[in-house]
This record gives C-alpha cells, structure tokens and sequence, in this order.
C-alpha cells in the first residue's frame, strides 16, 4: 500500500489528485444500502401513500441529484460526466428497504462516490419522508458493493 496519502501534496495541504495522465474509462460503480421501519410505514412506502407524497418518487430524484452533485458535496472529488444514474429500491424484508445505485461515466476517475451519495441521500430523503408517521426510522450498511473500469476500443 502507497504509504503517501493522495489528498495531500508535498507541503502536506489538501489538494486535488492530478487524474490529466490517467485514460479515459468506462466505469461503473454500485452501492448499496438498507432504509429499516415499521413495517406499516414501509407498506404505506411502497404503495406511495405516504402522508407527504410519493417517496420512493421523491427519493429517487434525490439520489439521481446527489451523484450530480457529488464534486460539489465532497470537496475534493472531481466534477464528473455522469452518463447514468439509477435507483432501485426493493422491500427486503417487512421492515427494510434496500436501495441500490448505479453509476456510469466515461472518464479519469472512479464513480464510487457519486454511486454512494447517491444512495446515502435516497435514503435521507426516504427518512424525512416518513418522519412524521414512525420514529423507528433507521439507515444502515451503506456500501460499495461493486467498482469496474473497462478500456474503451480505439
């Protein structure tokens, strides 16, 4: 392992990784992560009848916004291209929902970040969704769960 940290530079200040030398790749990054509560909550969740409006709807645009905004939330993350962003969220158990992120971009860097953000803020918004009918509300387990990069064809 590189014992010099990446975000630093030669002085010791923060910095951003010079990424201009590195090819441009296809990658691809999936997160993942569990939104737990009562399961009434989540019946009334995934039938879209939750007291402030449709919340997977809700959330996942805010998942979507947040991989978008990644560079701007993350200081030292690079401002990337997305070329795809997509939320699933699937009733795991009676009382948890995972909610899954996919991210794509053709470029320099990894994608895991947005991919992550992208989760952590769904389920952020599934929260404040359903904040006003459970107070057993929790988030848990977020994730990488898969990173790839693929050489593109000349």
């Amino acid at each position: 392992m590189n014992d010099r940290l990446t975000h630093l530079d030669e002085h010791g200040q923060a910095s951003m990784v010079d990424i201009s030398k590195k090819p441009i790749m296809r990658r691809t990054a999936i997160a993942e992560g569990f939104f737990t509560a009562n399961a009434s909550t989540l019946d009334a969740l995934m039938d879209g009848k939750l007291p402030k409006g449709e919340g997977l709807a809700v959330a996942r645009i805010a998942g979507i916004q947040a991989a978008k905004m990644c560079d701007t939330l993350i200081p030292l993350c690079h401002p990337l291209p997305l070329e795809f962003v997509e939320l699933s969220f699937e009733r795991a158990r009676s009382d948890r929902v995972k909610i899954t992120s996919t991210t794509i971009v053709h470029g320099r860097t990894g994608i895991e970040m947005e991919a992550l953000a992208a989760v952590s803020v769904a389920a952020l918004t599934l929260w404040d969704m359903a904040k006003a009918i459970d107070r057993d509300l929790c988030i848990e387990g977020i994730r990488l769960v898969e990173k790839r990069k693929e050489k593109i064809a000349d």
